[in-house]
C-alpha cells in the first residue's frame, strides 16, 4: 500500500517527517514488512539522522554547504539561480529514498533516529513524499 503527503518547506534545511510516516504506517495496519519513503523531487532528499540534538543537523547542513558551494564556475545548470545545480548535487549525494523495517507495527528506528526531508533549495517549496509499506 502506498500513500502520499506534502511537506511545505520554509527553505533549505532538515525537516523531520517521522511522525507523518509513523501515522501512515499505523493507518495501514501492517505489523511487519518494509516501509519505503520516497521524495518525488530532484533538489530535495531524505535521510535518517539524529533527532535529539539539533547541533548534529546544523553541523551536517554546514558541512554539505562547504562540500557543494554555490557559484562554482563549472556549473552550467543555473537557470533557477545559484542554488539550482548545488541542490541537485546534494540530492544525488544523499538519497531520494529510505527504507525502515516494521517491528510489531512500528517503525524500527533507533532511539535517536528520525526521518528527515532535506530541502536543498533556499526558496520555500512543496515536496511530495510517498510512503510504501510492503
Amino acid at each position: 500500500m502506498t500513500e502520499m503527503f506534502t511537506i511545505k518547506t520554509r527553505g533549505a534545511g532538515l525537516y523531520e517527517i517521522t511522525d507523518f510516516v509513523a501515522e501512515i504506517v499505523s493507518g495501514i495496519g501492517a505489523t511487519e514488512g518494509l516501509c519505503t519513503v520516497f521524495v518525488r523531487h530532484t533538489s530535495a532528499s531524505l535521510t535518517i539522522q539524529e533527532n535529539a540534538d539539533p547541533s548534529a543537523r546544523r553541523d551536517l547542513e554546514a558541512w554539505v554547504q562547504r562540500l557543494v558551494p554555490e557559484h562554482d564556475p563549472l556549473y552550467t545548470h543555473t537557470d533557477e539561480g545559484p542554488d539550482d545545480m548545488p541542490s541537485h548535487i546534494k540530492a544525488a549525494l544523499t538519497s531520494t529514498r529510505v527504507s525502515i523495517p516494521l517491528i510489531d507495527g512500528a517503525l524500527g528506528l533507533g532511539t535517536w533516529q528520525g526521518i528527515y526531508l532535506w530541502e536543498h533549495r533556499r526558496a520555500p517549496k512543496q515536496r511530495q513524499v510517498l510512503v510504501h509499506v510492503g
